[in-house]
């Protein structure tokens, strides 16, 4: 086994001050394909001393807007360059099937072109004001900015976080998932030449030590955050201090809507690539399917058809159409909620076991499992389960089926299938939910905002959005008319 994987802070790669390392695990296999080192809190205040110095007093202040352009291009095509390269590496780490991690190392390099289009694009405005003044207002750089990401899409949230951030000259400081963190590390590693000292920072380790560090420290001015709601309540509190800027995109229990006029073969193919997809380790999954009941037996059937034909293994896998799940506790979390949906009275209609023998042995993989006959109550249809777990609701009508997308405490995404291009928009414009399809489910764009309501978390990422999450709005009033206003008498 090679040496640990360092910390890359204030320009340079480091072990930092501590002395425990994390074992990095392919989850095709359970064996360990890396090493990483821990950071301390010194650590992480070293990183976030390093961004404050880079913004406060660096050159990367006085950058101009063409001139980060100009580098997150160059960028772009550095990692379309490695695209192969990164994406064994994703899918070696986290676990998805090949073809989805070059999905996501293009659109990761599109995130960073669009940003860099945006940024040299009119961001302020002017206003015609009364008097003999004139308003205008421009946008200024946050400062330095806490990154933190989830482990389901290691170097696509990355990419999220990072160019709408240095390309309005913000400073950072990036914490990956602990147990995949080396897709974003192979990415500092290119990043490393194209940046000032301290003007990128990367810090590994618990989110519980690392990350609350991150999210409590006075010098950082904004966080943000992608996971679990739970989590992200912590964040906020933590970053309560200084009453930093946030971003929070977290849990979804998301429904996937099907009326009996829709295309049956159609909307099944989209309901098992809302739910499959990435093994169901999508935070807008669309795990909770809403059949109507005119249409269920004939839908269920078919669903249940196409699911076993599934083709689970490991990603590197050719043909691979769902991967492992990332880690053995969070097959075993998988696990207990199938256990869960079945005491609690769900009918399992297929799948439901860990897949053992051959080319499974020692990975974390799951089958594809549905559940039918599915009530708002359980638990498994309350709960985000985040694995390859899909359950089924039925429906009357209309009225009864956005109450049932709407009878959650999540918010982040919902899709409709339909015929009825009337019904869709207007069950769409009920849904209380950020991302939303009619026909489609999980196309996402560098160019659309990216959140959702309620539990699901406050702001947006992605589109100008997402720009604006990284800026701050600041008034000037200039007086064309100088001279003493008069107000007091001599």
């Amino acid at each position: 086994m090679s040496e640990a994987k360092k910390m890359f802070i204030d320009g340079a790669w480091t072990a930092g001050t501590g002395t425990t390392v994390k074992e990095i695990v392919d989850p095709a296999t359970g064996k360990v394909i890396a090493t990483t080192v821990q950071a301390t809190l010194d650590d992480v205040n070293a990183a976030v001393a390093a961004a404050r110095r880079a913004f406060d007093e660096g050159p990367w202040r006085s950058t101009t807007a063409l001139e980060r352009s100009l580098l997150l291009l160059k960028l772009a095509d550095v990692i379309d360059a490695h695209a192969e390269e990164i994406a064994a590496i994703e899918t070696g780490n986290n676990g998805k099937p090949l073809r989805e991690a070059g999905y996501d190392v293009a659109d990761a390099a599109n995130c960073f072109r669009y940003y860099a289009g945006l940024i040299t694009k009119p961001m302020g405005q002017t206003y015609e004001v009364p008097e003999a003044m004139q308003a205008m207002t421009v946008r200024e750089p946050v400062g330095v900015c806490g990154q933190i990401v989830p482990w389901n899409y290691p170097l696509l949230m990355g990419a999220w976080k990072l160019a709408p951030a240095l390309a309005a000259g913000n400073t950072v400081v990036f914490k990956p998932a602990e147990v995949t963190p080396l897709s974003i590390h192979r990415l500092f590693e290119l990043m490393e030449p194209f940046f000032p000292a301290g003007v990128i920072n990367l810090v590994l380790g618990k989110g519980s030590l690392v990350g609350n560090r991150i999210a409590e420290h006075n010098d950082v001015d904004k966080v943000a955050f992608t996971g679990g709601t739970d989590t992200g309540r912590s964040i906020m509190k933590a970053a309560a201090g200084n009453i930093k800027k946030l971003s929070l995109e977290l849990g979804g229990k998301s429904p996937c809507v099907v009326f009996e006029d829709a295309d049956i073969e159609t909307a099944v193919d989209w309901a098992l690539f809302a739910i499959f997809c990435n093994q169901g380790q999508v935070c807008s999954a669309g795990s909770r399917l809403l059949v109507q009941k005119s249409i269920h037996d004939k839908f269920v059937k078919r669903l249940v058809e196409r699911a076993k034909k599934i083709k689970v293994g490991p990603g590197a896998t050719e043909g691979t159409e769902m991967g492992p799940l990332v880690s053995k506790s969070q097959m075993e979390t998988v696990l207990k909620y199938i256990e869960i949906g079945k005491a609690d009275g769900a009918t399992l209609v297929t799948g439901g076991n860990r897949l053992t023998g051959g080319a499974y042995d020692g990975g974390y993989f799951v089958e594809p499992t549905i559940f039918d006959n599915c009530t708002s109550k359980m638990r498994v249809v309350q709960e985000e389960i985040f694995g390859p777990v899909l359950v089924v609701l039925t429906f009357e009508d209309e009225a009864e089926a956005i109450k049932l997308a709407n009878d959650t405490v999540y918010g982040l995404a919902g899709g409709v299938f339909t015929q009825d291009g009337a019904r869709g928009l207007r069950f769409i414009k009920k849904l209380r939910a950020g991302i939303t399809w009619i026909n489609a489910y999980h196309p996402t764009y560098n160019e659309a905002p990216w959140g959702g309501y309620k539990q699901s978390g406050t702001g947006r990422e992605l589109g100008t959005y997402g720009i604006e999450a990284y800026t701050e709005v600041k008034q000037i009033n200039i007086n064309l008319n100088p001279g003493p206003i008069g107000w007091f008498a001599e």
